[in-house]
């Protein structure tokens, strides 16, 4: 019963085990585009945004996770064609002492309430702290940078997004309704 109810579960689900797939159900394949089998051995690597997203990513997670034994977060990730999409990530550590052992993780995609408008890498990160709530002045600290240049990445946002203000950016963003 187990069994049937993981690989019909209306959201991917994965089992990893050192930053590989172990195990992945029907959601996690037509989520990604690639078949639940052939996803077995792959580096969960290959569904991100890029490598920097991945190593930046994994940073966080590690830290969360030998903390707590639990992540969540919402991210863009990347499609086997290669195409983006905005998922909303959670995980559990099966082995807290050592984090990337094995653990589980959902993905539920986004796309219907999240269009993805192509970003860099630091537009992605000031979007996600800007969601998170953190003034220009906290993400410039955490990415060690400075104001201005964190105030230069949020204009940037605002004119990819089409927004007027900070409160219109973080709805669309968020996928809130405006």
């Amino acid at each position: 019963m187990s069994e049937l109810a993981y690989q019909h579960a209306p959201i991917g689900m994965c089992m990893l085990d050192k930053r590989r797939i172990h195990a992945a159900n029907k959601a996690f394949g037509e989520m990604f585009g690639i078949s639940p089998e052939d996803c077995s051995g792959k580096s969960i690597a290959e569904f991100y945004a890029s490598q920097e997203d991945f190593e930046s990513f994994g940073e966080k997670v590690r830290a969360a996770m030998e903390d707590t034994g639990r992540y969540n977060d919402e991210r863009i990730m990347r499609r086997a064609d290669g195409s983006l999409f905005w998922c909303r990530v959670r995980g559990k550590s099966l082995s807290p002492d050592n984090p990337f052992q094995s653990g589980v993780w959902t993905f539920a995609d986004l796309s219907d309430e999240r269009p993805v408008v192509e970003l860099t890498q630091r537009e992605r990160e000031v979007a996600i702290l800007t969601c998170r709530g953190q003034t220009s002045k906290e993400i410039g600290i955490e990415l060690n940078l400075s104001y201005r240049t964190v105030e230069e990445y949020r204009a940037r946002l605002l004119r990819k997004f089409g927004a007027r203000k900070l409160a219109e950016l973080v709805a669309k963003l968020s996928g809130m309704p405006l």
